[in-house]
Parts: C-alpha cells; sequence; structure tokens
C-alpha cells in the first residue's frame, strides 16, 4: 500500500532518514491527489531544516574533522572524533551541541531522532506545540555562532592547505539541484536545474518530467548506475549534487548569513563554478548555517503552530513523483500503483547514485597523485576515502564495521602482478 512508502523508505538511511521519509510523502501527496495545507508544508520543511543540521554537522564535525583537524597522514588511532576532541574538546562540545539541535527538532515533531513518524499523504499527523517553538527559537543565536566557529576553523585549514586543495580531485562537471522561482537555494521544494561546466543554466524542469532529461548509465563494475544529462549523452552528461553542485548552480541563498558566506563561495573563482572536491566542507557548512536560519524563517510564520495539518483528497490518481533535496543531494522517489493503491512500479534515484560519477572520478584521480612507486601506504589510502567522504558519508557509513570502512585496494603492475595490497575491516 503506497501509505506504507513514506516509513518504509525512511529506512534507506540512517544518517538522514527525513529525506526518504519526505520525498516518499511528496510522492503520496500526488497519488492520493492531497495537496498539504500550507502548515503542514511549513512542519515538513522545518523536520527537513533539523535533519540538514545534524546530517551536516556530523558530516564535517565529525567525518571530516579528523582530516582537517589531525591531518590526513596522522595515525588512524588517533584519527577519529576521538582524537578531535582531545585536539580541539571545545569544538567537539559545541559540535555535539549543534547535532542533537538539529536530532532534537526532528524528535519533536515525528517522536524519534531517527527514523521519525511524521509525514502522511496529504501533510503531517501532528502540529508543532507553542513552548516547542518558542524553545528551539530560543538556541538559533549559539547555533548559528557554533556553524560560523567551523568555517572559521575550515577556512584556516582551506589557507593552510592551499596546494593539496587547489590539486584535489579538481574536475569539469555539470550541477544540478533544486531553486526557487528567484533561482535561490531551495531544499524542499522547487524545479530542478541543470548548470553546466560554467554555471550556467542548460535545463529546469519540474520533477515530474525528470525521466525525459535524466537517464542512467551502466558499467560493469558497479552495481550503482550513473545518471546523467540525456540531450549530451553519456558521459558528456556528467554532474555532481549536494552542496557544492548546489552553491554552483543556484543564483542565490535567501538568507542574511549564509547569503555573505555564498558571496565569497562565489567569489573564489570569479563566478565560475568551484570544482575541487575539498571545498563540498567549505559548501556544507554554507548550507548548515542556511538551515539554521531557515528554521528561524519557518518559526516565525504564524502558520506554522496552526492544527490544520493535513488535505483533503480531490481524487485519486495513482502515481506521483516526489523530489527534494537531500543532505547529500537531489532524490527523486518515483512510485505507480494499481486501483487499489498497491504499489506496481518504484523508481528511486538517491544523491549517492548521482555523485556516482563523481566519487569513481575522485579516487580514481586521488589514487594516481598519490601512489608512490610500487607501494602503497596508509596516508594514500585515506586520502581514497577522504575523496569519497567529502562527497557522501553513505558508502562510508552503510559499508563501515567498529569505525573501519572496508576497502580492499590493490596495486598493479602493466604486466598485471600485483605490487602491493591493503586490507582493511575485511
Amino acid at each position: 500500500p503506497y501509505q506504507e512508502l513514506p516509513q518504509i523508505t525512511a529506512r534507506i538511511c540512517g544518517i538522514c532518514p527525513v529525506s526518504p521519509h519526505l520525498a516518499a510523502a511528496k510522492a503520496c501527496d500526488a497519488i492520493a491527489g492531497a495537496e498539504p495545507t500550507r502548515p503542514a508544508a511549513l512542519l515538513r520543511e522545518l523536520m527537513h531544516m533539523g535533519q540538514f543540521v545534524q546530517s551536516h554537522s556530523m558530516h564535517f564535525f565529525h567525518l571530516a574533522g579528523p582530516d582537517l583537524l589531525l591531518g590526513m597522514d596522522a595515525d588512524p588511532a588517533v584519527r577519529n572524533v576521538a582524537g578531535v576532541a582531545q585536539a580541539n574538546p571545545d569544538l567537539a562540545l559545541k559540535a555535539i551541541r549543534l547535532r542533537a539541535f538539529g536530532q532534537e527538532i526532528i524528535r519533536l515533531l515525528g517522536g524519534k531522532r531517527v527514523h521519525p513518524i511524521f509525514a502522511v499523504p496529504g501533510g503531517v499527523n501532528t502540529s508543532l506545540a507553542l513552548e516547542d517553538r518558542d524553545r528551539i527559537l530560543g538556541q538559533i543565536p549559539e547555533m548559528a555562532k557554533i556553524i560560523q566557529t567551523g568555517i572559521a576553523v575550515a577556512k584556516q585549514w582551506y589557507e593552510a592547505e592551499a596546494k593539496l586543495v587547489g590539486s584535489f580531485a579538481v574536475m569539469k562537471s555539470g550541477y544540478l539541484g533544486l531553486i526557487d522561482k528567484e533561482g535561490g537555494l531551495q531544499f524542499y521544494d522547487g524545479k530542478i536545474r541543470l548548470a553546466d561546466q560554467n554555471g550556467i543554466e542548460i535545463a529546469c524542469f519540474d520533477d515530474s518530467r525528470y525521466l525525459e532529461f535524466i537517464g542512467e548509465h551502466v558499467e560493469d563494475w558497479s552495481y550503482l548506475k550513473f545518471p546523467f544529462y540525456r540531450p549530451l549523452g553519456w558521459p558528456g552528461g556528467v554532474y555532481r549534487v549536494g552542496p557544492l553542485g548546489r552553491l554552483n548552480m543556484v543564483d542565490q541563498v535567501g538568507t542574511s548569513l549564509a547569503g555573505k558566506e555564498f558571496a565569497v563561495f562565489r567569489a573564489m573563482n570569479g563566478g565560475h563554478p568551484v570544482e575541487g572536491t575539498l571545498w563540498y566542507h567549505y559548501a556544507r557548512l554554507i548550507e548548515d548555517l542556511y538551515a539554521v536560519e531557515r528554521i528561524e524563517q519557518l518559526l516565525l510564520e504564524p502558520d506554522v503552530l496552526s492544527k490544520d495539518v493535513c488535505g483533503e483528497s480531490t481524487g485519486f490518481v495513482g502515481e506521483g513523483v516526489g523530489c527534494l533535496e537531500a543532505p547529500r543531494g537531489t532524490l527523486i522517489h518515483h512510485y505507480q500503483t494499481d486501483e487499489n493503491g498497491l504499489v506496481r512500479k518504484a523508481n528511486l534515484i538517491v544523491a549517492t547514485g548521482h555523485n556516482n560519477w563523481a566519487m569513481s572520478k575522485s579516487v580514481d584521480m586521488v589514487a594516481k597523485a598519490y601512489v608512490n612507486g610500487d607501494t602503497l601506504t596508509e596516508g594514500m589510502l585515506n586520502r581514497v576515502e577522504a575523496a569519497v567522504r567529502a562527497h557522501d558519508p553513505c558508502l562510508s557509513c552503510s559499508t563501515h564495521a567498529l569505525g573501519h570502512m572496508p576497502l580492499v585496494l590493490e596495486l598493479v603492475a602493466p604486466d598485471g602482478s600485483v605490487l602491493d595490497r591493503m586490507a582493511r575491516g575485511v
């Protein structure tokens, strides 16, 4: 039954379960022919912004932080969250509070921090209490300041590691994401825009038309497909999504503090797209700041406290597409049902898929740049991981055990002989 999809698909991810939960709900709105009320739309976006804060904050401070604060070549025994806490305990505690802030918004609306029960076809199943709104509002200044502290730390690192950043998986691609009517950054609802390698718009379309514009290439060495822009074909139509992709294709960021940081970001390459993979982290912090400011905007909307949180169906349709921006990038859910509402076909294109080409290309570029002679090193292996981690922690998270991402790396000579081999977590 299509009504179950928002709960089933949320289990796709434990880091950002709100994204598939809401994308499925948006598709189910269309299936049921039910337009969510304005209060319901505000509350859905509020939960979504809470997820962006907790996910982006964890991604930067907990997953990327060890590389940035301790160094790519640091001993793996200390190159982790515990090592960050020891090196900078004040920053570590602030990061924990920031992530908890986002998680608490999810819990207040959905009943729990992970896999919430909130969105239903046509709206949501609960309203926001006045005291909860005021408690969240009271924390906004502190949370914004924490993110600004993170941005300052990141900028110091970028300045110190300019040579690394300027050569680490720097590539040209298209950029895809959602925009609002003014071409601004949008996470919950909007049109899909694709910009070319120069940041110029080449397509803008409603999510219901995605199959006209997005194809999926298959390689025999990967289980994951490779989305591309159909009119340009494969591989000419490859693109990137997520923080770097979004900030390279939008015209503006519509909040005060994040808007100022976006102006700095956009000026870095003379107004042209920022191509280095490690800049994903700076873009992520700008979006983190935007999400906190957007939470404040949503909470100040009078309708956010309304109890009119579910719209009525005007007629069963049986097919729907739901699209939004997950923290890692654009997420598309497409469902078709029979006349009884039983799902007969489902298609999902997730952010990890959109970025498959970019992550694979990054690994290839980093490995070729850092393999020295016929020997593999721990620092080189970590740089390969960092190339994936900059785009997307989901592969790292979904495949790790006891803090180790399973990897087997072989260095193969032109004659096919294995010169060196490293294995981790297997």
